[in-house]
Formats: C-alpha cells, structure tokens, sequence
C-alpha cells in the first residue's frame, strides 16, 4: 500500500503540536506490533485523539488506519486527506462494508485504530463499548492493544471551546499488552474484560498525571473535577 499523503501529513502535525507546546509522554511503545495486523482500541475524550495516538505509533515504525465516520470523509479538505492515509469510511447507517473493509486491512498486517466508545465521552470516562474491535480481532485473528489517551480533552472536545493556544499542556498515551480473543469465544464477555481492562488502565494514566483534577472542567467528578455525569 503506497503512503503518499500520511508521511507529509506527520510532518505538519508534528509542527502543529510544536505550536501546542504539548509535552507528550508516550508509554508501552513495545506492546505496539512492528509488523502484522493489530487493532489499537482507544478510549475517545477529544477530537484530537486520532492524531495523537497516530503520533504515539510511530517509533513502532507503523501508520495507524483509522475507523471514522463517513461525515469526516464528505468533507471538502479532510475527506482527501482520510482517503490518501487510507483510513476506512464507517457509515452507521450500513456498517458491514466498513467491518469488511477493516477485517481485509488486518489480515493485509495493518493497524487500525478503534474508538470503541463510539464516541466522544463527555464526561471523560469510559462509556460501553461496541463489540466491533472484539469481533474484527476474532475474525482477523490479530490482537487487540488497549490504548489510553488524557489531556488531549484540555485542546479540544466535545461541548467545549476548543484551545488552540500555546499552553504546554502534558498528553499521555499509553499502549496496554496485546490480547489475544479466540474465535468463538463469548463476544459479550471479551467485550467486558477488554472495557475493564481500559478502566484500569485509565485510572492508572491518571493517577500519574502531572497537573491536579480538582476543580477542572475537563477532569471527571469521580476525580474532583467539574465534568458532566456519566450517561451510562
């Protein structure tokens, strides 16, 4: 698969998160597959969050294919852009082209990128997960990498004003060990224990976040921030 639009593309993120001033601190970069199929299942807390867990990826030497819905490929400047890093178009309305598309990119030796939430927690917590990244790792036969991102929610999220200012903001990634989930196996319980297992990876990011939760819009009220209420 030839990558003409991604290597250019890096490189302007990667001026775009020098403009930031983001202090990223990545970890667990050696759970990430130098080569074969893999699906990075990502917790979602900012619009940002596919760029930088992108940018986490890249000392493994690989480019993540993301999962996104179709309105971000219509459109007139990102669409181009999605196609040419081959990222796969989800329509929600009709998702099995996408989960065939996905399912012939892992078993090709790509990684995609998951947001099993669906989408953007606002209240920065895990939300329940769909059973797509489970499904598509039993079917391809690949591993599933649970994957953490916090601070990118202090950028830009969803029902906030997003702050595209110089402001160094801390960023953690942090890749988990890969799970393997038999073919067969109940997709219901592989679901569970892969959301409990982001849970306790989550709290852990946090409790070693540099910056206080206390009386943050974008830190979770279990954290002692001002964030809304879990919906489920």
């Amino acid at each position: 698969m030839a990558d003409l639009v991604y290597p250019p593309v890096i490189v302007a993120i990667k001026a775009f998160w020098k403009y930031l001033g983001l202090q990223f601190d990545f970890k667990g970069e050696e759970n990430v597959p130098r080569k074969g199929g893999a699906i990075l299942a990502i917790n979602h807390i900012g619009y940002l969050d596919f760029a930088i867990t992108g940018t986490a990826a890249l000392p493994a030497g690989r480019y993540v294919r993301f999962m996104a819905k179709k309105e971000i490929f219509n459109n007139k400047l990102a669409g181009p852009l999605m196609r040419g890093m081959h990222h796969i178009n989800v329509d929600r309305s009709n998702g099995s082209a996408s989960f065939v598309a996905a399912l012939r990119a892992l078993k090709s030796g790509e990684i995609i990128g998951i947001f099993p939430e669906g989408t953007i927690s606002t209240s920065f917590e895990i939300k329940g997960l769909k059973s797509g990244a489970v499904r598509l790792a039993m079917g391809a036969g690949v591993p599933v990498i649970p994957t953490i991102v916090w601070g990118s929610q202090r950028v830009w999220t969803k029902g906030v004003k997003r702050d595209l200012r110089r402001k160094n903001y801390p960023i953690t990634v942090e890749f988990g060990e890969p799970i393997f989930y038999e073919r067969g196996q109940d997709v219901e319980e592989a679901e569970k224990n892969l959301r409990e297992i982001m849970l306790a990876m989550l709290h852990h990011v946090q409790d070693n976040y540099p910056d206080s939760h206390v009386g943050q819009r974008w830190a979770p009220a279990r954290l002692g921030g001002t964030a809304p209420a879990p919906l489920n």
